[in-house]
């Protein structure tokens, strides 16, 4: 089979085995293959349960809720009621995911979640009781590491209990079932080893990593290694995985970069190139993750719009191919979804085709949202007078191009401004020429009584209608937003939240867009 381009990561739960009725029919089940026929998926990256325990018939892990009597969380509940009755069936789940695949020519990857750290005994009903009986194999069992750590609760891999336990699970997985290759996900709680141990962990790690590729490579040469990471190499490094190594003694077939992973937010800013750049000449493939939520005050999942502007900043990038990443939160998939998949193998259709490069920022559900260890966010940015807030925008767009044909409609810059009064003044500036005021229009969002989502409180809308002359150029830009004169009785920091580049094109030269037509309910379409 030819080497996937577009990976779909299925976590195999939410939009599953959680969502029908004990007892779950077989034909129930193969609905998570089902739903991706006819689209460019070619390998479904299958997730096997929850990592410390599994949803399909294991001998040397432990199933999904085998360990508990009664149930705080029906949901978790009902995964486990699911699989056990596929299992006493003879429906092996994931061996039904593999066969239905096969059937139609796609490929699965099964996916483990490599660390994941641990609640109590009574709440925490998707562990395994191998975690529960060796708490002292924690990071958070020695000294010396602070409460707060994000790794706390998680397996301390310098332990040969810890590797051992996860490598049994690979080993079966590898030999059980007739999967195309695997997948290590290792940025779902990227932290591995005592902070103060991190040096002397990297080789720990590499030898693990090499195991697990050499088992992979046993049984089954044309079996591939998949490694999701941190976007960031120096990142990585910083929390014992030593990217650059696995590269040069190639054990690693395909690594996979991700921004965001834990609030799942798109990111079109991702700068994949030093990842691209470390796997040159190597053999080992790099493919970009691309998430689909956004969590706006105004939108849940991205639009059309704006997966076309992460993709093609990805695929300028240089990488192999994508990684659709947590898509499953679109469940049930209506034909925006597979709007979406349609175009994403085809940077060079989606050049002239409308854009929205979004920024991530405060969201909803994570007013806080977490990142990566290497990577920082760049919104919300705090204005101060005698400073200016730089932010920057990767644009894939060769503007000029498509102008010189007729294609552009409108280029639409939008910043809004929190906590901001009438009484403050600002300016903006792109790639350091200001942006005048002729462009603007000011949209008072001080206050709102409701929104299409949730609320965010006072601020002001900033959107330019940007001249040929005020473009951004393909590649980076620079937004700079400046803090002329603050309103002295306004006590609240003033910051931007939002930023926004809206390309829209049209078909052709001199082609309506829908708004210029206005047609009655007896006139052809199409005119």
């Amino acid at each position: 089979m030819p080497k996937p381009k577009i990976m779909f990561y299925h976590d195999g739960r939410h939009p599953l085995i959680y969502m029908y009725e004990p007892p779950m029919q077989k034909e129930e089940y193969e609905q998570g293959v089902d739903e991706l026929l006819g689209t460019p998926v070619e390998a479904i990256m299958f997730c096997l349960g929850d990592g410390r325990t599994v949803l399909h018939d294991t001998e040397v892990g432990e199933l999904w809720g085998h360990n508990m009597k009664r149930w705080p969380h029906l949901i978790f509940r009902r995964a486990h009621q699911n699989a056990r009755d596929l299992i006493r069936k003879g429906h092996d789940p994931l061996r039904l995911i593999c066969d239905r695949a096969h059937q139609y020519g796609k490929q699965v990857y099964p996916t483990l979640l490599v660390q994941q750290g641990r609640g109590a005994r009574e709440e925490d009903v998707r562990c395994s009781d191998f975690r529960f009986d060796n708490v002292h194999l924690e990071i958070g069992a020695q000294d010396g590491v602070p409460d707060d750590y994000p790794g706390y609760t998680c397996l301390d891999f310098k332990h040969k209990e810890v590797r051992d336990e996860r490598f049994a699970l690979i080993a079966e997985t590898l030999k059980k079932y007739p999967v195309d290759g695997f997948e290590l996900q290792m940025n779902y709680q990227p932290y591995y080893f005592h902070p103060n141990e991190v040096d002397a962990g990297r080789e720990i790690m590499t030898e693990w990593v090499r195991k697990v590729y050499r088992a992979v490579k046993r049984s089954g040469k044309q079996r591939e290694l998949a490694i999701r990471i941190p976007h960031s190499i120096e990142g990585c490094y910083a929390v014992g995985m030593d990217v650059e190594a696995w590269l040069r003694e190639g054990i690693v077939d395909v690594l996979i970069g991700q921004a965001f992973s834990g609030p799942e937010l798109l990111d079109s800013t991702v700068d994949f190139r030093p990842l691209v750049a470390a796997a040159e000449g190597t053999g080992c493939r790099v493919h970009a993750a691309l998430q689909s939520h956004v969590d706006s005050d105004r939108l849940g999942e991205a639009s059309i719009e704006m997966v076309r502007a992460a993709v093609c900043n990805y695929w300028m990038q240089g990488v192999d191919g994508l990684y659709l990443a947590h898509w499953f939160g679109n469940w049930p998939y209506q034909a925006s979804f597979y709007e979406k998949l349609r175009e994403l193998p085809y940077p060079e259709v989606m050049a002239a085709r409308d854009k929205i490069y979004y920024i991530p920022t405060v969201t909803g559900r994570y007013p806080n949202p977490t990142t990566e260890p290497g990577t920082t966010m760049q919104l919300p940015a705090y204005l101060q007078k005698g400073r200016k807030a730089s932010i920057t925008l990767s644009v894939s767009d060769d503007l000029r191009r498509w102008a010189k044909v007729g294609r552009i409609h409108e280029v639409l810059l939008r910043v809004r401004v929190m906590s901001h009064t009438e009484r403050d003044r600002l300016k903006f500036y792109l790639n350091g020429r200001e942006l005048p005021a002729s462009l603007l229009r000011k949209i008072n969002e001080m206050y709102r009584m409701s929104a299409p989502r949730y609320r965010t409180g006072s601020g002001y809308w900033y959107a330019f209608k940007l001249d040929a002359k005020h473009w951004p150029k393909k590649g980076n830009n620079t937004l700079e937003v400046e803090l002329v004169r603050r309103d002295a009785q306004a006590l609240p920091e003033i910051f931007v939240r939002d930023v926004e580049l809206d390309i829209k094109y049209l078909m052709g030269r001199n082609y309506h867009r829908g708004q210029d037509v206005d047609l009655g309910p007896s006139e052809p379409a199409g005119i």
